[in-house]
């Protein structure tokens, strides 16, 4: 019997120790995100979640480290630069700018990306199968010929499309890129707005007018960030705005097929977990999302001139009413 005391002693002491090692010596996850707007948000929530539900508690066994870029790419460099002196277990680079200037900085942390829509266009990754590197991430590649036959069941008689995009970030370039071949191919034309930097999308939504019969927003984070610009020309010239994620919509857009960039956030939570327990995230494949969800708000479209068939509208996962 006091053996048995003494061996259940020890082993309450062993675990008492190992509890206190656990508090002392918490994982670190550093994030950074190119600009704040709500999907990038909500990815950033969807990691926090998702790690919390597998155990990893800020404030108990996990400290975060959260910075906004505030869509500067010099300052995006600067905070990689800062996380990777901090020697975290993990960074996780939300939105592909980020993603680059990290993959960049970061030799020997591991690296999991977010929202990144073509990560071997922007250099990050050397094939979706087998990343080759200290990076992995979850990819928002976007199904682009589904955005089109949703456009066309609103707007059937809609030949040019127009579009604002930042023509220096890599995920923008290839999805417009993408976006011509897919247009051109049901003979449709694609009419382009560029815009460097969010006080320039205002100008570039302008310069549409009169080009464009519908305009459509990639999820190119220069111009979401701005959204609302495009979407006050589009209801003063009556050109019905579409996009390709979900929270334009509540923003005053028309109608967008888009991921849940929560639970974006939530599976690229699940990597960094795997990782925080020994993964190597050059033998883990991107991933992908594959559920859309359908948002349509059609006191908007009133608002653009147009009006949205039946069909479509009780195809909606949310009908958005924010009406004016």
């Amino acid at each position: 019997m006091a053996k048995k005391s003494l061996r259940t002693l020890i082993g309450a002491s062993l675990l008492a120790a190992a509890s206190l090692v656990q508090a002392d010596d918490p994982r670190v996850v550093a994030i950074t995100q190119i600009v704040e707007h709500p999907a990038l948000d909500a990815v950033h929530e969807g990691v926090k979640d998702e790690l919390a539900e597998r155990g990893y508690r800020e404030g108990e066994n996990l400290r975060l480290m959260h910075e906004s870029a505030q869509g500067n790419s010099a300052i995006a460099s600067q905070i990689a630069r800062k996380f990777v002196g901090e020697n975290p277990d993990v960074i996780v680079a939300i939105a592909t700018p980020s993603a680059q200037t990290v993959a960049a900085a970061a030799r020997n942390v591991p690296v999991v990306f977010s929202a990144v829509t073509d990560p071997i266009a922007a250099k990050l990754v050397q094939s979706w199968e087998a990343p080759g590197a200290n990076i992995s991430g979850v990819s928002d590649m976007l199904p682009i010929e589904k955005h089109l036959d949703m456009l066309q069941r609103a707007m059937p008689d809609a030949k040019r499309i127009g579009t604002v995009y930042n023509p220096g970030e890599a995920n923008a370039a290839a999805l417009i890129e993408l976006l011509e071949e897919r247009l051109q191919a049901r003979g449709m034309e694609l009419v382009k707005g560029a815009a460097t930097k969010t006080s320039e999308v205002l100008g570039a939504a302008r310069s549409l007018v009169g080009k464009a019969d519908a305009i459509y927003l990639t999820t190119d984070n220069t111009v979401i960030s701005a959204a609302e610009a495009v979407i006050s020309v589009g209801e003063r010239s009556k050109i019905p705005v579409f996009a390709a994620d979900t929270a334009t919509v509540e923003r005053g857009a028309v109608a967008a097929l888009g991921f849940n960039y929560y639970n974006h956030g939530r599976q690229t939570g699940a990597m960094v977990a795997r990782v925080l327990e020994g993964a190597v995230t050059a033998d883990m494949p991107v991933e992908t999302m594959e559920e859309l969800d359908l948002y349509v708000n059609p006191e908007a479209a009133e608002r653009m001139g147009v009006t949205l068939p039946e069909d479509l509208i009780q195809e909606a996962v949310k009908v958005v009413k924010n009406d004016k």
